[in-house]
C-alpha cells in the first residue's frame, strides 16, 4: 500500500488554535509530519512483532501462588491462548515495592478488565503472595491478578533477577497457539541499548505517567521519578 507522504497529510489537518503566530504554526505543521511518522513506525513495529516465528517453548513446570490458590502457568492464560505477564520489583528483599512500577501498574490496575478482554494477564513478583496482596489492598487495586513466584524459578528463567539478586522488571508475552506453551515476545531494552542521557526503557513506553509528561514543555525532566507516596 502506497501512503500519502506525512508532511502531506500533515498539512490538510485544519485544526487551528486562538491566537496562533505564522511560526507556531509551521513549527506545528512540521511537528505534526514526524508525528505521523512516528504513527507510522509504531505500526510497522507492531507488525514486525506480530509477524515473529514460534519462539522457544517453555520446559519448566512453573508454581505459583495466586490470591485464590495454587496455580500453574498454564492456568495463567486463562481462556486465553496469549498470556502477558509483567514481572514486579517486589522481591523478598524489599520491605516496599519499586516506585516506578507500582506506578505502572496502578494505571494497568484500570485498564485491567479492558485487557483481559483479549489476553491472559498476571503480574509476578518474589515476594509471599500475603505481602503482594496487602499492598493491592493499600495502593487500592481493584483488578490486577498478582502472583507469588516463591521458589524464584520462573523469575530466574525469565531475566527477573539480576546477578546481585535484586529485581528486574520484565514484560513477557507468551502463546500456546499449537498447545505448546511459548516464549512469544520479550523486551530486550536494557542498559547496555539505552541512549546517552536517557533511562534505559522499551518501545513504546509501558508507563501512560511518561507518555502525558512527554507531551510537556518539561518533559519527564532529569532527576525526578514517582513515589510510593506524596
Amino acid at each position: 500500500m502506497t501512503l500519502v507522504p506525512a508532511a502531506e497529510l500533515a498539512a490538510r489537518e485544519t485544526a487551528r488554535w486562538p491566537g496562533e503566530s505564522p511560526e507556531y504554526r509551521a513549527a506545528r505543521t512540521a511537528l505534526l509530519a514526524e508525528e505521523i511518522a512516528l504513527r507510522r513506525h509504531l505500526e510497522s513495529v507492531a507488525t514486525q512483532r506480530r509477524a515473529l516465528p514460534p519462539g522457544p517453548a517453555v520446559t519448566g513446570d512453573y508454581a505459583f501462588q495466586g490470591e485464590h490458590g495454587p496455580a500453574r502457568l498454564a492456568d495463567l492464560f486463562g481462556t486465553h491462548d496469549t498470556l502477558v505477564v509483567y514481572t514486579y520489583m517486589f522481591g523478598p528483599q524489599r520491605e516496599r515495592p519499586c516506585p516506578m512500577c507500582t506506578s505502572l501498574l496502578s494505571a494497568w490496575d484500570g485498564e485491567a478488565p479492558d485487557i483481559l478482554q483479549r489476553t491472559g494477564l498476571a503480574v509476578i513478583a518474589r515476594s509471599p503472595i500475603a505481602k503482594l496482596a496487602a499492598f493491592k489492598a493499600e495502593r487500592g487495586w481493584q483488578h490486577l491478578p498478582l502472583y507469588s513466584d516463591e521458589d524464584q524459578a520462573f523469575s530466574r528463567d525469565y531475566g527477573a533477577i539480576a546477578p546481585d539478586g535484586s529485581d528486574i522488571p520484565q514484560l513477557l508475552v507468551f502463546t500456546r497457539r499449537d498447545g505448546t506453551p511459548r516464549l512469544f515476545w520479550a523486551g530486550e531494552m536494557g542498559p547496555d541499548s539505552a541512549d546517552p542521557g536517557q533511562d534505559p526503557r522499551g518501545a513504546p513506553d509501558l508507563m501512560p505517567l511518561w507518555t502525558i509528561l512527554d507531551s510537556t514543555p518539561e518533559g519527564r525532566g532529569t532527576d525526578w521519578y514517582p513515589s510510593l507516596t506524596y
